[in-house]
């Protein structure tokens, strides 16, 4: 299923390979949150390079609901996508809501914000949604902590998570392959032992929750730093909900395979513009006269055809055309960054990349493996 090609200290390359088709890994992967990757289409995603998307179990649920999906042939089959797709369980989701919801042993219990009736989900609840969905990769239940939290509130909510992941894990019985989750908050033992747990029950992946929930950037870092000896090596590595470019950088540092976040896309759509220099804010005064491209370095079509005037102004009017053009942009920058990352792991060259990638963003590179 995952091979190993090329390391370079806790960096690697490989494949993943899954029922509907091989990702190459280091991997971005779009978020698709109803079934669409917001203001493409599944051929613009195809060009930029994206091979694998992810989709949420917990909206999915609710609209247009995983027994319709399943009726009419899957998600895949749903939205058109030949490639893989991802499901997360909806824990994340579920956390969100805060006070909105109640949490037993059992499962979390909320009202959906859609219609109002009540909604009950237990861990092989959310295994079922994903099976209906026939989902590449399936996500275990999981129990996302607060931040911040003492150590014994950190300590129950993994240990429920844990218990949490057995049962998804015994209840399992799709082709997809199953993914645990490593929590335990801020603290490095609770991590450890979070780990351990998701190793002795087996899975087919290792996520890391709990990463994009307001910690600092050094906060991030520690745990990735501590974890990445202990992962196993023969499983990919994802890291959820991250995120900005220079996380990407420091997540490939640590040993990280998959990534997924709705930055390039949401801020596309707020005028912020992913370059291999840094941000381009477009809709700033300064661009309105432009014929610059967004970034001379990129060879996506936005860039080879559209100047920064014509997108300041786009942006501007709020023409649907603008968040299409800015979306692609950035997803495709996404995926050349994956590219090269790739690239400079298999020729040996991923200190001079990492070393590039923050000189050229006038960024100070934080300390790490390479």
């Amino acid at each position: 299923m995952f091979e190993v090609i090329n390391t370079s200290e806790y960096a690697r390359t490989g494949l993943l390979k899954l029922r509907h088709g091989s990702i190459q890994t280091p991997a971005f992967m779009p978020v698709g949150t109803n079934g669409t990757v917001k203001s493409l289409t599944n051929d613009d995603l195809i060009e930029t390079g994206a091979e694998i998307i992810l989709g949420n179990t917990y909206h999915l649920m609710l609209r247009p609901g995983d027994e319709l999906i399943k009726e009419l042939g899957g998600l895949n089959n749903f939205i058109n996508w030949s490639k893989p797709i991802l499901t997360d369980s909806g824990g994340f989701q579920v956390w969100s809501l805060g006070d909105l919801v109640k949490i037993t042993e059992e499962g979390v219990s909320f009202k959906s914000p859609y219609d109002g009736r009540n909604i009950f989900i237990r861990p092989e609840d959310s295994i079922q949604i994903q099976q209906n969905l026939d989902s590449d990769i399936i996500m275990v239940f999981d129990e996302c902590t607060n931040y911040p939290a003492t150590h014994e509130e950190a300590k129950s909510s993994m240990e429920l998570s844990m218990r949490w992941a057995k049962r998804c894990k015994d209840f399992h019985t799709s082709d997809g392959k199953l993914f645990g989750i490593v929590q335990g908050g801020m603290y490095k033992d609770l991590r450890s032992s979070s780990l351990e747990k998701l190793n002795d029950i087996g899975f087919d992946g290792i996520a890391i929750g709990g990463l994009s929930v307001g910690e600092s950037k050094e906060e991030k870092t520690e745990i990735l730093e501590h974890l990445a000896p202990e992962l196993p090596q023969n499983l990919p590595h994802y890291l959820m909900g991250v995120g900005k470019p220079e996380d990407i950088v420091e997540g490939v540092r640590y040993g990280i395979d998959m990534f997924d976040c709705v930055i390039p896309t949401r801020n596309a759509r707020n005028g912020q513009l992913f370059t291999s220099e840094g941000v381009v804010n477009i809709r700033n005064a300064e661009h309105k006269k432009s014929t610059l491209p967004i970034d001379p370095n990129c060879k996506c079509k936005v860039c080879k055809n559209y100047s920064r005037a014509y997108l300041n102004h786009l942006d501007r009017t709020n023409e649907i055309l603008g968040s299409m053009l800015s979306s692609y942009h950035n997803i495709f920058y996404y995926q050349s960054l994956m590219q090269d990352i790739r690239d400079s792991i298999k020729n040996n060259k991923f200190a001079n990349f990492v070393k590039d990638f923050y000189n050229m963003r006038d960024l100070e590179m934080p300390k790490g493996p390479v």
